[in-house]
């Protein structure tokens, strides 16, 4: 069961197994020091509120651990589970779990853990898991079943991949000891590193947890450090002041690529890059009419702006599925029609344009932002750049607070199902309306055990939201990092379609 599911998430045919390295070590050592875009919240230090993007996963990574999460050479690798087995009806899932394994705070793990963990999970995809799942049994200290209510091709691809944070796991008795504040406060976790500090919009220090089952770390203590200004990151790389800078576009992109002692990490997570109509349901809208949503998207001239934005290395699509999830269609992104655009606006009854209000990025994306809404206005549809900080910006996009135009991204692991699930049906964290022809056709799949016949249905629905002009798709993006001459192993790049530095305890500096 488990090599067919990984199999179809990563689309090859060869299976490889990570295999934890025993091999001996000295004694952590040095200070690495990352320079991150985002100003880091609270809440992304608790897996259960893990919302459908990737940036917690940063966090999670080091301070916490997984039954099942992405590892090199393996979507789906062992972690806390050590093993997995599904009964034949695919009713039940079994894990079973390593042993003698101790959270940073010395309470040892045990499956009351992996039960809590997942009852109390209320983020991503926290609907669905708990419609499909009737219960989850503990068998024994160290093995857990989930029972589900009915077959579900993608429990899997929902609970032990990124498209959720309900496979991570945390101390049921420090957390009913603390409570959920208190846990945000000091998080404690089974990660290859411990908490330190957190100081609220300047840095989280954390340091090495010896005992980490896979391998003890080899850097004694990493500093993530928020800096959402673009130019302080590479400042900083350049004076040493920063070992990693996450996040670097445009013509810094291009300055940190000609420098000699820094190197640039373009990486590939599946992250897509689209405008977002939340108003295209309000019939009072411009945007209720589809081609107005078609003119926006003729509008833009996606090939310069991916030269202005990522040095050209994003990859032009005209979806918000990246093409490596499994059940992805490929679709074309329009072309630059500037001329069309205004005749779809006049048809649709605004010959000179209109105000469209806010168009809100996602930060720290303003000066993509800033490109879009100047094409936009030479058609005449006339936006105001809305800049937020990352953590307000997901508070309101999943309160559907935000009005106007939204310029989204999410770098969420799963399929297209996953992808479809969070931001397009009904019921999704991010959606603002739904189609009922697309919220039927999403209810079909997800029943469906024949993979040909979901996959017929999974690309009538892409082909629906694309008719429709739901979304204005820009790109997959390219996440351009560097990182400076002390860096002996960024870790950027050894998991698979992970934005971030992973595993952290295969980071290591210059000797």
């Amino acid at each position: 069961m488990r090599q067919r599911v990984v199999a179809g998430v990563l689309g090859f045919g060869l299976i490889l197994i990570w295999v934890p390295c025993t091999v001996a070590q000295g004694k952590p050592e040095g200070t690495m020091t990352w320079a991150l875009h985002v100003t880091i919240a609270p809440t992304w230090l608790d897996p259960a509120e893990t919302p459908g993007v990737i940036t917690p996963f940063l966090f999670l990574y080091t301070l916490h651990d997984a039954l099942i999460k992405p590892m090199p050479g393996d979507l789906m690798g062992p972690c806390l589970a050590e093993s997995w087995t599904a009964s034949p009806d695919g009713l039940v899932y079994t894990f079973k779990l390593r042993q003698g394994l101790t959270f940073h705070n010395g309470d040892p793990f045990s499956a009351e853990d992996v039960q809590f963990s997942f009852e109390r999970y209320k983020g991503a995809a926290s609907k669905e898991l708990q419609a499909k799942v009737k219960e989850i049994k503990i068998a024994g200290p160290h093995a857990v079943e989930f029972h589900l209510k009915e077959p579900w091709p993608d429990f899997l691809t929902f609970y032990a991949t990124p498209a959720s944070g309900a496979a991570w796991i945390v101390p049921k008795k420090y957390m009913q000891a603390v409570g959920d504040e208190g846990f945000k406060q000091h998080p404690v976790g089974l990660g290859p590193y411990k908490f330190v500090s957190h100081t609220p919009g300047v840095e989280l220090v954390m340091e090495a947890f010896t005992g980490y089952w896979r391998k003890a770390p080899q850097v004694q203590r990493l500093v993530y450090k928020s800096v959402p200004e673009e130019t302080t990151r590479l400042s900083m790389l350049k004076k040493g002041e920063a070992d990693i800078a996450y996040l670097l576009q445009g013509p810094l992109a291009e300055e940190a690529k000609a420098d000699p002692k820094l190197k640039l990490a373009p990486v590939y997570p599946p992250n897509a890059t689209w405008v977002n109509f939340v108003d295209q349901w309000d019939a009072k809208s411009p945007w209720h009419d589809v081609r107005v949503r078609q003119a926006a998207n003729y509008a833009l001239d996606l090939q310069v702006l991916n030269e202005a934005e990522t040095l050209g290395l994003s990859k032009l699509t005209g979806s918000i599925i990246p093409r490596a999830m499994e059940f992805a269609l490929p679709l074309d992104p329009p072309p630059y029609a500037p001329e069309k655009a205004k005749q779809l606006l006049a048809e649709a009854g605004y010959p000179r344009g209109f105000d469209a209000g806010d168009l809100t990025p996602l930060p720290p994306y303003s000066s993509l932002a800033e490109g879009v809404a100047n094409y936009l206005a030479a058609v005449g549809i006339r936006v105001r750049v809305r800049t937020m900080e990352r953590a307000a910006f997901l508070g309101d996009w999943r309160a559907k607070k935000l009005r106007g135009l939204v310029l989204a991204l999410s770098g969420a692991y799963g399929n297209a199902a996953t992808r479809i699930e969070a931001f397009v049906a009904g019921s999704g964290a991010f959606a603002y309306g739904s189609y009922q022809d697309i919220d039927e056709l999403f209810r079909q799949q997800a029943v469906q055990l024949d993979p040909q016949k979901r996959q017929a249905l999974l690309h009538r629905i892409q082909q629906l939201i694309h008719g429709k002009a739901m979304f204005a798709p820009i790109w997959e993006l390219a996440f351009i990092n560097a990182y400076g001459p002390r860096v002996a192993e960024s870790g950027l790049g050894l998991i698979p379609l992970f934005a971030y530095s992973g595993p952290l305890e295969e980071v290591r500096l210059k000797h």
